[in-house]
């Protein structure tokens, strides 16, 4: 087994985002579901990410989930990351990046990336399961500001916890760059994503802004466009659910 490899995972650096989205799709093929869709806009992205903030805001154990976005750097939402395996298997997702500034409750962005991963084992099936990263700290979000992060290697990154003590959480056990979360059929829970890539989507970026720029760029503008309002508004209600 290579140095630093994980048993159960492929070195994703060793194999390309195109093999990974490649494997995703034949899987889902092959187990007989069908392939998943990738947004066909930026502004699809968009919207797609604004219903999973809604729908993790609605669950009754958000609020120390709550609590952290309130205090974030800032945050990640991928609508649906693509979980495909028949002994070897892979994942794929497509998502959107906004800085926070807690102080002001200022929302900076969106900058658009994609994520991917890979791994062998016994397993079996498809599944589809809504993100939300919580940055925590500015080191966590200047990993944001590069072409690529690989998750637990470059940045530490935990399941976030789930409940309504907040306070105590975030007191004791909180010392993660990046906490992640995730909402599958109806189910809100933590999630862990050590060993995904996370690169930056430069044509997504591109058709967003009508220029190219480079994610560190995009993430100091004042997210002001008329098409991310809704996310912004699902992600300033879903901090009202912090605990007090």
């Amino acid at each position: 087994m290579p140095a630093g490899s994980v048993k159960g995972e492929i070195p994703v650096k060793k194999t390309s985002l195109a093999a990974i989205v490649a494997l995703v799709f034949g899987l889902a093929i092959l187990a007989g579901t069908p392939a998943p869709a990738s947004a066909k806009t930026v502004n699809d992205r968009l919207v797609s990410a604004t219903k999973a903030v809604r729908e993790m805001a609605s669950q009754s154990d958000v609020e120390t989930m709550a609590d952290l976005v309130k205090g974030a750097k800032g945050v990640v939402i991928i609508p649906s990351y693509v979980k495909a395996a028949i002994g070897l298997g892979g994942a794929y997702g497509e998502g959107v990046v906004l800085r926070h500034d807690p102080a002001t409750g200022r929302w900076y962005g969106p900058s658009f990336m994609n994520i991917a991963g890979a791994s062998y084992g016994l397993q079996i099936g498809v599944q589809s399961t809504a993100l939300l990263l919580v940055v925590t700290n500015q080191r966590g979000m200047e990993r944001f500001y590069g072409d690529k992060v690989k998750l637990g290697a470059d940045i530490d990154i935990a399941a976030g916890p789930v409940g309504r003590s907040a306070g105590a959480a975030t007191d004791v056990n909180l010392k993660a760059s990046i906490y992640s979360y995730s909402m599958s059929k109806g189910l809100f829970a933590g999630l862990s994503l050590g060993g995904a890539v996370m690169s930056t989507d430069e044509k997504a970026n591109t058709a967003y802004w009508g220029a190219k720029y480079n994610p560190r760029l995009i993430l100091d503008k004042p997210a002001s466009a008329s098409n991310v309002q809704p996310l912004l508004a699902a992600l300033n209600e879903l901090q009202k659910k912090a605990g007090k």
